[in-house]
């Protein structure tokens, strides 16, 4: 398994123009006011709630500007929901819960890049003027065909077959990580390595925000700490040191 896995990096090296592309697109959606949505189902479909909600924590931003959204609903996250992926109609009716507007941009995850859920709901984003975009491990899909960028990355045959939760998911998972943190970067949710604007919502973060504060503004322990009970985060902590 270990060797099937070391192939996955290098797959996804071969694809960086193609993510470099998806990156600016959403990068100049929320600049405008958009929002990222995933969706998928089963694997992928958690794979993009998975990105969506470590967002808010890590880089402080609202829980509607990343939003993951899975074929079953909420329900499917912890277990298979029979048939779900198979619906065409179901992921632009949740997208329409959402008040899914011309601004946003929909990020469509399937390896196969064959499942009813994902390619009509890219579909009929393409249909209502909504941006799209496609993550797949198959360049010759629905999926790859329906989305305007398409990043296809080619991980090989799986080690158990079938089971796209192993190189596919692995893939999937690197991607959707570098969409996300490249674009908050872009966003200036970032400062240096730093994430300025995490979520202090427990003892180890709050201990890593002292850390940080400390090295980037050269203030001994006891005054970081205090620096940053007093403001709430280490950006606005760092903005009251200039």
């Amino acid at each position: 398994m270990n060797q099937e896995d070391r192939k996955v990096p290098e797959a996804i090296h071969q694809v960086l123009p193609e993510i470099e592309n998806v990156i600016n697109r959403v990068v100049k959606a929320l600049n405008n006011g958009g929002r990222l949505f995933y969706i998928g189902a089963g694997t992928s479909g958690r794979l993009g709630i998975l990105d969506a909600s470590e967002c808010p924590p890590t880089f402080g931003v609202s829980h509607e500007l990343v939003i993951g959204l899975i074929a079953g609903g909420d329900g499917a996250i912890r277990k298979a929901v029979e048939f779900a992926e198979d619906d065409p109609e179901r992921a632009w009716l949740d997208l329409q819960e959402h008040k899914i507007t011309k601004n946003d941009i929909v990020i469509g995850i399937a390896a196969s890049g064959s499942t009813p859920y994902v390619v009509s709901g890219i579909e009929e984003c393409r249909k209502n003027g909504v941006a799209t975009a496609a993550i797949t491990c198959n360049a010759d899909s629905a999926l790859a065909t329906a989305a305007e960028l398409t990043i296809a990355v080619d991980v090989g045959p799986e080690f158990v077959t079938g089971s796209t939760r192993l190189k596919a998911g692995t893939a999937q998972k690197l991607i959707l990580n570098m969409i996300s943190t490249s674009t908050m970067i872009q966003l200036q949710r970032v400062k240096g390595n730093k994430m300025v604007d995490m979520q202090l919502s427990n003892n180890k973060l709050v201990k890593r925000g002292i850390e940080m504060l400390m090295e980037m503004s050269g203030l001994n322990r006891e005054q970081a700490q205090a620096l940053l009970e007093t403001h709430g985060s280490v950006r606005a902590a760092l903005n009251a040191v200039k």
